[in-house]
């Protein structure tokens, strides 16, 4: 069986177009990057969502963000055990070696995998709890956001999750020690960001009074 085949021709039209174009453009541009290596400012933990386009919502060129993409924009608790951890490695070399000042969770409106986790959480999507989901174990994460959920309808209920989603990625992050160190030192700041995509707003967490305002 094949496991790679040619890219489809729409793909292939799309890299030419943008070889000849914005890439013909600013052809120095990409060499600098090429030759100087990364220095981006700062790390954004965002959704999978093809929806969310992080470096437009920013207007941000190639190079400006390190970018690491999971569902639900979680991050995991720090838990060195030797097994795969890929969103902790993608923190550990952006504070680490890249040195980011800024690192961002970015949540987002009618997120799937926050859905998905409130529907396992309350009996909807029994598969979900299989152990052989890796959707289901990846949403254990955020499992001890459900209890802290408002009274209301699903809807609000759900959206609530979505901005649990940012407050727990936020709480995980202290708890790596190289990350609460170059706080500490003021050397990184944290930042937790919630995303309409439909109305296009921005909403920005507030750790004094725990809540999101608009932007």
């Amino acid at each position: 069986m094949r496991t790679a085949r040619p890219l489809p021709d729409y793909l292939v039209r799309r890299f030419q177009g943008w070889k000849a174009t914005q890439y013909a453009e600013n052809r120095s541009w990409y060499r600098n990057l090429a030759e100087e290596g990364q220095h981006p400012r700062a790390m954004i933990v965002s959704c999978c969502d093809s929806r969310v386009h992080v470096t437009s919502i920013f207007g941000a060129d190639s190079g400006e963000f390190f970018i690491h993409r999971n569902i639900a924009n979680l991050v995991p608790p720090y838990t060195p055990d030797g097994d795969h951890h890929g969103t902790s490695a993608a923190v550990e070399y952006a504070v680490r070696t890249l040195k980011v000042s800024h690192l961002i969770v970015l949540g987002h409106s009618g997120c799937g995998g926050v859905r998905g986790c409130y529907d396992m959480v309350t009996g909807q999507a029994p598969e979900l709890e299989e152990k052989t989901s890796f959707v289901g174990r990846w949403m254990e994460i955020l499992r001890p956001g459900v209890a802290d959920l408002p009274e209301g309808d699903e809807a609000t209920r759900v959206r609530a999750l979505e901005k649990g989603a940012i407050r727990i990625s936020l709480q995980n992050l202290i708890g790596f020690p190289f990350v609460r160190e170059a706080v500490e030192q003021e050397r990184l700041t944290l930042h937790g960001l919630w995303h309409d995509i439909g109305a296009g707003g921005l909403e920005i967490y507030d750790d004094e009074s725990e809540s999101f305002t608009p932007l």
